[in-house]
C-alpha cells in the first residue's frame, strides 16, 4: 500500500556528523555553532586564514593558498556530503558522481578515516 511507511536504508555513514565529531573533541560548543551560523562562508574562510597567519607569526609566505583552494573546498564538500547522507550511494548521488568516482574521492581525501574514532 502506498501509505505504508517503508524502512529506510541504514548506511555506514548515517551516524557521521561534523558538528558531533568536533563537539566530542571539545573543539566547538553549541554557542560557537550559533555564532558561526551568523557568518558568511567568505567571512569564515577569511577569519581562519587571518588566525592561521597570526599563529605563524605573520603572513603565510611560502604556502600556495590560492592554488590549494580547489582541494580545500572539495575536501570540505565531500565531508559535508558524507555527514549529510546515510549511505555512500546517497552521498555520491548528492554530489552527482558515480559510486566508483565517489569512492575514489573518499580514498583520495581520507574522508572515512576523518570520521573514525581515535581509540
Amino acid at each position: 500500500m502506498a501509505w505504508k511507511k517503508t524502512k529506510r536504508i541504514q548506511g555506514k555513514n548515517r551516524n557521521h556528523s561534523l558538528s558531533k565529531k568536533l563537539r566530542k573533541e571539545n573543539k566547538i560548543t553549541y554557542s560557537f555553532e550559533t555564532m558561526l551560523n551568523n557568518l558568511t562562508l567568505e567571512e569564515i574562510i577569511g577569519l581562519k586564514l587571518e588566525l592561521a597567519a597570526k599563529a605563524a607569526g605573520g603572513l603565510l609566505y611560502g604556502h600556495p593558498i590560492w592554488y590549494s583552494l580547489p582541494n580545500l573546498v572539495k575536501d570540505a564538500v565531500l565531508k559535508y556530503a558524507y555527514s549529510a547522507t546515510k549511505t555512500k550511494m546517497e552521498a555520491a548521488r548528492f554530489l552527482g558522481f558515480s559510486k566508483n568516482k565517489f569512492n575514489e574521492l573518499v580514498k583520495k581525501y581520507h574522508t572515512e578515516s576523518y570520521f573514525e574514532e581515535n581509540n
